[in-house]
């Protein structure tokens, strides 16, 4: 069986609908059509409903999807230990990241791991921690940074690093000279939020959700800098990590009374063959962490 056909029919079936499928395999529409048919005849069955507006994958293709996303992850696995062979002069590693940890943690870290192996190709794919988690379980990353007081199931995770979420306000609030405050007192503001996904946003929608509380939310980003500048044009306040304000003179961190704890870790998924880059990775963080 031509390991490329079923790979462009998972790709088809993930998107449902050949004109996107074909945009993302970077192939003419025409070939993808062909490719399919012939996948079709050689198996004597009918893998999709071809519908004018709208496509379907029929039961039987159903079936073979189970099956062909197992077999390309067994051969995208075998490649890897193959790869290993050439030990750690060569390789390539898909790694999730939070946009504030690679922000604020992790650029000097990353570029002395290049130092050491500048033959590792590491591929950063930015994104929430839920979100990342996912993509984890969906082989589509090899490793991730992901919260490590949460379980996972089917993923390993090694924290390395124990932080508090804490409240962000301009120097001139009436919180900034406060030693703590409550969840329900900063949900009471205007707000300045990361979205939904990221983990400075759970704890507040959590706390809205379980005490029915309709907050007043001003905007929403993942861009770090804008809600800093938001921030401080006091358009609202915002949670965060103490880190990324460590030079910041205009801006105020304020714990949360009970505290909000937040471990990170690094995860992979546990069926998966962890490669000798990715582990290199691994333990490179660990001690980095633990020197810091």
């Amino acid at each position: 069986m031509d390991f490329k056909r079923l790979y462009y029919f998972t790709v088809l079936a993930r998107t449902g609908n050949f004109t996107k499928a074909a945009e993302e395999l970077g192939i003419a529409q025409s070939a993808l059509s062909m490719s399919i048919q012939k996948l079709e005849k050689q198996l004597a069955l009918k893998l999709v409903n071809r519908a004018e507006r709208k496509m379907s994958i029929t039961s039987d293709g159903q079936v073979l999807l189970k099956h062909a996303q197992k077999i390309l992850e067994n051969v995208k696995q075998a490649k890897i230990q193959l790869q290993e062979l050439k030990g750690l002069k060569s390789g390539s590693i898909n790694f999730g990241v939070p946009a504030m940890i690679g922000s604020y943690y992790l650029p000097e870290t990353l570029a002395l791991f290049k130092q050491r192996y500048p033959g590792i190709q590491i591929n950063i794919h930015e994104a929430g921690t839920a979100t990342l988690a996912k993509m984890l379980l969906d082989g589509e990353l090899d490793l991730a940074i992901i919260r490590a007081d949460r379980h996972h199931d089917n993923i390993r995770c090694i924290t390395l690093a124990k932080e508090q979420i804490v409240a962000c306000v301009p120097r001139e609030h009436e919180f900034a000279k406060r030693e703590n405050i409550t969840l329900e007192e900063f949900c009471s503001q205007p707000l300045v939020l990361f979205r939904e996904g990221y983990f400075l946003r759970e704890a507040v929608s959590s706390y809205c959700q379980q005490h029915r509380i309709n907050p007043d939310i001003r905007f929403e980003t993942n861009l770090i800098e804008l809600l800093k500048s938001l921030i401080r044009k006091q358009i609202g306040i915002s949670t965060c990590l103490a880190i990324i304000l460590a030079e910041d003179a205009e801006l105020v961190t304020v714990p949360f009374n009970p505290s909000i704890p937040l471990h990170l870790g690094i995860g992979w998924k546990a069926s998966h063959y962890l490669s000798q880059a990715s582990q290199a990775l691994v333990t490179f963080l660990q001690e980095e962490m633990d020197d810091g």
